[in-house]
C-alpha cells in the first residue's frame, strides 16, 4: 500500500494541518451559532434570520462547488476555449436561475421545492415525485464532491492507492453528517457564507500573483499558455485558444456540446439545494438582495478561473496536471505550489476542501428536509407530524444519504468533477425546471401533468446517462473503456430528456380530466410576485 511520505506535491504534514485547522475552525463556528436552535424551521430554514448580504455570501458558497474551483479550473488549463465554455455556462445559468425562478419560489413556498408545485395541485403525488426527484438530484450532485475530495487529498498527500483514497472520501462523508446534524440549515448557512470569502480571496491572490507575472497583460497570458500547449520545433499539439477543438470534431460531438450548453444553462433553475436558499431570508427585498449579491460574487469568480486555468497551462503544465493523482482536478492545487510554495498550497487546498464539505452539507440537509417534509409530514403523517419527530427523520435520513454518498463517490473517485456536474445539472433541468416554470406561469397545469413532467424528464436523463459513453464504452467512461453497453451517443442528455419532460407536462395537461383551480393559481401568482404571505403554511 502507498504510504504518506514527502511528495513532489507538497508537504503532506503542512496540508494535513490545515485540513485539521479548517475543520476545527468550521465546526467550532456551526456549534456557536446553532446552539439555540430549536424549531423545525431553525434546521431547515435557519428561521429565515440572514440578510440579503449574508444569504448572498451563502448562495455563493452553495452555488461554487468544488466543479467551479477544481473541475473548471482543471478544464481550461488542459482544453482552453472549450474549457471556459463551463464558466460561460455556469455562470449564465445564475442570471437564469435568480431572475426567472429563484424569487417566485421562495416567495410561494416555505420549506421545500414541493411546497411550490403543490401549492395548487393534490398534495401526495406532487410531494412524492419532488422528493423523488430532490433525493436523486442530490445524489447525483454529491458523487462529484466526493470524487473531487478523493482526488484533491489524493494529490496533498502523495495517495495514489485507491484504498486510502476511498478512505479520505468515507471521511467527508462522516464529516458532512456531522455539519448538518449540529448546525441545521443556520449552520451549514454560515459555513457557506466562510467558504465564499476563502475561496474569492483565494482565487483572487492566485490571480493577482499569475498576473504579476505578464505585466498584468491579460493578452500575454493567453499567448503564454497557448505557447505551452504547443510544441515548439512542431507548431503541433493542443492550441488553448482554438474554439470547438473537444466538441467539433463530429456530428455527434457537436450535438454533445449542445446538450453540455443546454443542462449547464438550464440545470442550476432546478437544483433544490439552490433554491432552497432563498427560504433563509425573512423578506422578498431581502430574497432580491441576495441575488444581485450572488450574480456580482460569482460572476467575479468565473472571471478568475480563466487566469487560474491559462495559468496552470503556463505556469504547471499538462502533462504534469494530468500526471498528478486526481489529474484534471489537481490544476488548481498545483498552481498555488508553484505560485507560493507548499505552505500555500496546503492554504489553497484547504480552501477547496472546506468548499467540498460545505456543499455536501448544504446537499445533505435540503435532500433530508425534502424527505422528512414532503413524504414523512405530508404524505405519511398527513401534514400532522409531531415538528421534533420530523427534524429526527432529517437527521436520521442525512446518515443514509451520507453512506450512499461514500459508496458512490468511492465509484465517481478520479472523474473531472465538472462533467460530473453537468450530469447532475441535466437531471435538474429535465425533471424538476419543467414543472417549476409550467407550475409559475401557466395557469392551466395540473397534477398530471407536474407528475409526468418530473417523472419523464427524471426517469429519461438518467437511463440516458446510464447507456452513455460517460458511464462506459470510452476512455473517460466511470468505468472505463473495457466494459461497453452504451448505445447513447451523447455524453450529456439534455438536448433530449429537457424536451421530453417539458412535452409530458403539455400532454399530462391538456388530456387531463381536472380543471386547475383558477383561483388558487391567481393566488398563487400574487403570492409569488409580491411576497405577500410567504413562508406561510400550505393547507388545501
Amino acid at each position: 500500500m502507498t504510504t504518506i511520505l514527502e511528495s513532489q506535491y507538497g508537504n503532506p504534514a503542512i496540508n494535513v494541518g490545515v485540513f485539521a485547522l479548517f475543520v476545527v475552525a468550521t465546526l467550532g463556528i456551526v456549534i456557536f451559532v446553532s446552539r439555540r436552535r430549536t424549531k423545525a424551521t431553525d434546521f431547515y430554514t435557519g428561521g429565515a434570520s440572514f440578510s440579503g448580504r449574508q444569504n448572498g455570501l451563502a448562495i455563493t458558497g452553495d452555488y461554487l462547488s468544488a466543479a467551479a474551483f477544481l473541475g473548471v479550473t482543471g478544464a481550461i488549463a488542459l482544453s482552453g476555449y472549450d474549457g471556459l465554455l463551463y464558466s460561460v455556462g455556469f455562470f449564465v445559468a445564475l442570471l437564469v436561475a435568480l431572475y426567472l425562478v429563484a424569487e417566485r419560489m421562495r416567495n410561494t413556498g416555505k420549506f421545500t421545492m414541493a411546497d411550490v408545485l403543490s401549492f395548487r395541485m393534490k398534495q401526495k403525488p406532487i410531494r412524492t415525485a419532488a422528493a423523488t426527484s430532490t433525493l436523486v438530484i442530490s445524489f447525483v450532485y454529491l458523487l462529484a464532491q466526493m470524487a473531487g475530495a478523493g482526488g484533491l487529498v489524493a494529490l496533498l498527500l502523495g495517495v495514489s492507492d485507491k484504498n486510502m483514497q476511498s478512505l479520505v472520501i468515507a471521511l467527508v462523508g462522516v464529516l458532512m453528517v456531522a455539519y448538518v446534524l449540529i448546525g441545521g440549515m443556520k449552520g451549514t448557512t454560515w459555513v457557506q457564507m466562510i467558504k465564499a470569502v476563502l475561496l474569492l480571496g483565494g482565487a483572487a491572490i492566485m490571480s493577482f500573483l499569475v498576473m504579476t507575472g505578464e505585466g498584468f497583460n491579460l493578452n500575454s497570458l493567453l499567448l503564454s499558455a497557448q505557447s505551452a500547449g504547443l510544441d515548439p520545433s512542431t507548431g503541433t499539439g493542443k492550441d488553448l485558444l482554438e474554439p470547438m477543438v473537444k466538441y467539433g470534431a463530429t456530428d455527434w460531438t457537436k450535438l454533445s456540446f449542445l446538450s453540455l450548453s443546454l443542462a449547464l444553462i438550464a440545470g442550476p433553475s432546478g437544483l433544490p439545494h439552490v433554491l432552497m436558499r432563498f427560504y433563509t431570508v425573512p423578506t422578498a427585498k431581502e430574497a432580491r438582495r441576495s441575488a444581485v449579491w450572488a450574480i456580482i460574487l460569482v460572476g467575479a469568480f468565473f472571471l478568475l478561473t480563466l487566469v487560474l486555468g491559462m495559468g496552470a497551462a503556463k505556469l504547471v503544465g499538462q502533462q504534469t496536471i494530468m500526471a498528478a493523482p486526481g489529474g484534471a482536478n489537481s490544476a488548481a492545487p498545483l498552481l498555488a505550489l508553484v505560485l507560493g510554495g507548499e505552505v500555500f498550497m496546503g492554504i489553497i487546498s484547504g480552501v477547496a476542501f472546506a468548499t467540498i464539505l460545505a456543499v455536501v452539507a448544504g446537499l445533505t440537509i435540503t435532500a433530508s428536509a425534502s424527505f422528512a417534509h414532503d413524504v414523512y409530514n405530508e404524505i405519511i403523517k398527513g401534514g400532522k407530524a409531531n415538528p421534533e419527530t420530523e427534524v429526527k427523520v432529517a437527521r436520521i435520513t442525512s446518515v443514509v444519504i451520507g453512506i450512499l454518498a461514500i459508496l458512490g463517490g468511492i465509484v465517481a473517485n478520479g472523474q473531472n468533477i465538472a462533467f460530473l456536474i453537468s450530469l447532475a445539472f441535466a437531471v435538474a433541468a429535465s425533471a424538476n425546471l419543467p414543472s417549476i416554470l409550467f407550475t409559475l406561469y401557466w395557469r392551466r397545469f395540473n397534477t398530471r401533468g407536474s407528475v409526468w413532467s418530473i417523472y419523464t424528464g427524471l426517469v429519461s436523463s438518467v437511463l440516458l446517462i446510464l447507456f452513455s459513453p460517460a458511464i462506459s464504452g470510452s476512455p473517460s467512461a466511470m468505468l472505463g473503456e473495457g466494459v461497453n453497453f452504451a448505445w447513447f451517443p451523447l455524453d450529456n442528455p439534455a438536448l433530449v430528456s429537457v424536451p421530453l419532460a417539458f412535452l409530458a407536462g403539455i400532454i399530462g395537461t391538456l388530456t387531463s380530466k381536472e380543471s386547475s383551480d383558477i383561483e388558487l393559481a391567481k393566488e398563487m401568482e400574487v403570492r409569488s410576485m409580491t411576497g405577500a404571505g410567504a413562508g406561510a403554511a400550505i393547507e388545501h
